[in-house]
């Protein structure tokens, strides 16, 4: 066999060689995908599963609250530690929002281990816990935003209030704002981005301090400041701006005799064509 035959030879087998060896690399690498992406879905499925179990762990422990019941109050926040503890619900929220449940979690501990029975508190953890865990379950539709009317009341009373330059019930209307926000604020660090809570935060701190301020709060300030809570509060609960209402989405009324008219005359144009296209059609029909 001629000496450059031979070279053929050798080059296709080592052509040859390399091909299977990359194939072998890639289906090697395949499976490595598949099983990383199996492990993945594994750990988010067990994630979702340990968070409906804290959810409703956590809505049972609410129910024996509201019932008084020491013994099982105290055992279900037990649970509920032991649970947060040895789970991972890494892909559901933010660090911001684990270290916001967490958070929940050790302030029921700490109402539930006091000496003294304080149903006011356990009651107020116990809501937090149940709205932090809806809001690690249900990002989409969570139950803190149904708190937006009784927000918006609050900013509203403090709106009239601006206007009457009464400063009294505008602190009252803020207090009671701070104190609904209070009970949500870890479900929604759970559930917005950590931008849309500072501003708010930044807001109700603004807010606040200008109760304790020295200045004189006159009706200029006071409105200015519920105006940036109306539209910290529509940013941080999803809200569109409110957009003006049209009562005619029609032409105005001095133009409506004239588009009648220019509707009839394309009827009558449009009538008059089909009325000749029928004719010729039926000419030349005859014709044939």
């Amino acid at each position: 066999m001629p000496r450059k035959g031979y070279y053929r030879i050798i080059i296709l087998l080592f052509c040859w060689i390399l091909y299977l060896a990359l194939g072998g690399i890639t289906a090697f690498a395949a499976t490595i995908g598949n099983t990383a992406g199996a492990g993945n879905g594994a750990e988010q499925g067990n994630a979702k599963s340990r968070a409906l179990q804290l959810e409703q762990a956590a809505k049972t422990l609410y129910g024996h609250v509201l019932e008084g019941d020491v013994t099982k109050v105290r055992q279900g926040t037990e649970d509920i530690s032991r649970l947060f503890v040895s789970s991972s619900f890494e892909g559901l929220t933010s660090v911001e929002g684990i270290n916001a449940l967490s958070g929940v979690i050790m302030d029921l501990k700490a109402a539930v281990a006091g000496v003294e029975v304080s149903p006011q508190r356990w009651e107020s953890a116990a809501a937090k816990l149940r709205l932090a865990t809806n809001a690690l379950n249900h990002p989409r539709q969570p139950i803190w935003t149904q708190y937006y009317k009784l927000i918006r009341e609050d900013l509203n009373n403090m709106e009239k209030s601006s206007t009457l330059n009464d400063v009294a019930a505008w602190k009252a209307a803020l207090q009671r704002l701070q104190s609904r926000y209070d009970t949500i604020r870890p479900a929604v660090i759970i559930s917005r981005p950590a931008e849309e809570v500072n501003t708010f935060d930044s807001w109700l701190s603004y807010a606040a301090g200008a109760i304790t301020s020295s200045q004189p709060l006159d009706r200029t300030r006071l409105l200015e400041i519920v105006s940036y809570g109306q539209e910290a509060v529509r940013v941080l609960f999803g809200k569109e701006k409110d957009e003006p209402a049209l009562s005619l989405p029609m032409a105005p009324e001095e133009y409506g005799v004239w588009a009648m008219l220019a509707a009839c005359f394309i009827m009558g144009a449009l009538v008059y064509t089909g009325y000749r296209k029928y004719r010729a059609d039926k000419k030349g029909w005859r014709t044939v």
